[in-house]
């Protein structure tokens, strides 16, 4: 099963090839990661915007890659912003298709601190912001936000895996899910 991954982040690569194998047990999977723009800023700040940019990546993949690749599955992962009423938090989307149909899923929601907040809406993307307050170096490739925030007892490969495992139900038992 060949599985193109609209990124190069070791992280959602990773998570890609965990639930899909988790997922797909009887399935040998090949993970091909692809650099493909989102088509939104950098730093989404909003769901829509996040959302969007998920589908933008798979599309992209889809069109830029689908005949080279032939996957059988595309992913992608946007992390974005969103403010709540209790304050801003951070998750990501993921976004699947099999070239038919496009599944979503998203991750858990994390609080952010409101100077990290701050450094958002004044243009930096939240990678950089953490790095900056916990003095770390490209925490995106690493544990995330989520990492730095929960001390590590989960981290944003763990919660990718798991909005990925949770979307992929849909193709893992299609008899069970109406025609999309």
């Amino acid at each position: 099963m060949k599985i193109v991954v609209a990124s190069k982040n070791p992280v959602k690569i990773n998570a890609a090839q965990s639930a899909f194998s988790e997922v797909f047990a009887q399935n040998e999977t090949d993970i091909i990661p692809i650099s493909v723009a989102s088509n939104v800023p950098d730093q989404p700040m909003t769901y829509d915007e996040t959302r969007e940019g998920a589908f933008n990546r798979v599309q992209n993949a889809i069109e830029l890659y689908g005949s080279q690749f032939e996957g059988d599955y595309y992913i992608a992962y946007e992390g974005g912003v969103e403010v709540f009423e209790d304050g801003p938090k951070t998750f990501a989307i993921v976004c699947i298709s099999d070239g038919e149909q496009c599944i979503y899923g998203q991750t858990a929601t994390l609080s952010l601190p409101l100077q990290i907040y701050q450094a958002l809406l004044e243009g930096q993307e939240l990678g950089d912001a953490m790095d900056a307050l916990f003095n770390t170096h490209n925490i995106k490739q690493k544990g995330g936000a989520i990492g730095q925030l929960t001390s590590g007892l989960e981290t944003r490969m763990s919660i990718y895996k798991s909005a990925t495992i949770l979307a992929l139900s849909v193709f893992a038992k299609p008899a069970l899910f109406i025609s999309r």
